[in-house]
């Protein structure tokens, strides 16, 4: 970006270096009709001081791996020995408490039941593997729903049942956005959780009713497509809000506020991008460490069904989720627990 805006002020430059002085000596050749030949002269050199003045850079703050750091190796739906299995136990709990909600995105089928190893492309593509058994999914209607260009914000609070229902139908609809941690309950936009900001028409909407809507009529399918009832576990607004209650409480209400030893910097840090999904208990945690700290990250929807399945297996050789991408260190890695540790390693004071 950097070379790009220089290439713009040289060629402004070489353009000023030939019409600047033929225009001062058109002006001092005619002294009756131009009385302002000092005035231009000083108009032209705040031209230039205008594009070759330094703009001010935004550094983001410095992190590094733990020390000695390795990336666990993947075990898939996997209760491993750093799993903590009475957080294993509340999170399935509460994955029952909003029955699976945001666990298939919109409109999930069965596509087959003995998928290939690779596409009609050559590319290799996801399937779930039950012995013989290669099963494919997608949505029957998600592929006519329009998707947005620019990311979706959400200043969200991880403790917040109207926050929980906004999450998870986001994962319905199969969309990737950004997270905003939010520990204060403001009055205008910019505190109020949850308050969503689509760029893609410069609108903040606020309230999980609202949000909800807006989502749906944007880029949800056409409403001939698919029968409303479907969404009732997020849309019934009371059912949803007192058992995503249940569910938050359950897990001790994590988030509610910031974690006391979080880095004062950690809203100034790189986004993270987390792959996952709402209701996943080993996504649970991982979702919950990164807003306890504060940390602003991307959520890739990757519920079953989600095109995004496709896209890791291209990017990464497998599916499995939660997988995080740290743009701060560089460190990319599965393993929900190993990757709590990590983030408590990496994202907290050091007395």
């Amino acid at each position: 970006v950097n070379d790009i805006v220089m290439m713009v002020r040289l060629r402004y430059l070489l353009l000023a270096s030939y019409s600047l002085p033929i225009a001062c000596s058109f002006l001092q050749s005619a002294p009756v009709r131009h009385q302002n030949t000092d005035h231009f002269k000083l108009f032209a050199g705040n031209i230039l001081d205008q594009l070759f003045k330094e703009e001010p850079t935004f550094t983001y703050p410095k992190v590094t791996p733990p020390p000695d750091f390795v990336a666990p190796e993947p075990q898939p739906l996997t209760l491993t020995s750093s799993t903590d299995k009475g957080e294993f136990a509340t999170a399935s709990a509460a994955l029952a408490l909003r029955l699976a909600t945001g666990a298939f995105v919109l409109g999930w089928k069965i596509d087959t039941i003995n998928a290939p190893l690779l596409n009609e492309e050559g590319k290799e593509q996801y399937s779930l593997k039950l012995g013989p058994i290669r099963l494919r999914d997608s949505s029957s209607v998600l592929d006519e729903a329009l998707r947005p260009e620019k990311m979706l914000v959400l200043n969200d609070n991880e403790s917040s049942p109207s926050c929980k229902r906004v999450r998870e139908m986001m994962n319905l609809l199969d969309l990737t956005f950004e997270c905003r941690p939010c520990f204060g309950f403001g009055e205008n936009g910019e505190c109020s959780v949850p308050s969503l900001y689509d760029p893609n028409v410069d609108q903040t909407i606020l309230g999980d009713v609202d949000i909800i809507e807006a989502l749906l009529q944007r880029y949800g399918p056409p409403e001939s497509t698919f029968d409303r009832k479907a969404l009732w576990p997020t849309t019934f607004q009371q059912f949803a809000l007192l058992t995503s209650q249940l569910s938050i409480t359950l897990r001790g209400s994590p988030g509610a506020t910031q974690q006391p030893n979080a880095r004062s910097d950690n809203e100034k840090m790189q986004i993270l991008e987390l792959w996952g999904y709402e209701s996943s208990p080993f996504v649970r945690p991982v979702k919950e460490k990164l807003s306890s700290l504060g940390l602003p990250h991307r959520i890739v929807s990757c519920s079953r069904g989600s095109r995004n399945r496709d896209i890791m297996v291209e990017k990464t050789g497998r599916f499995q989720v939660p997988y995080l991408v740290d743009a701060n260190t560089g460190v990319e890695m599965y393993e929900g627990a190993e990757i709590v540790k990590y983030l408590e390693a990496v994202y907290t004071a050091k007395d």
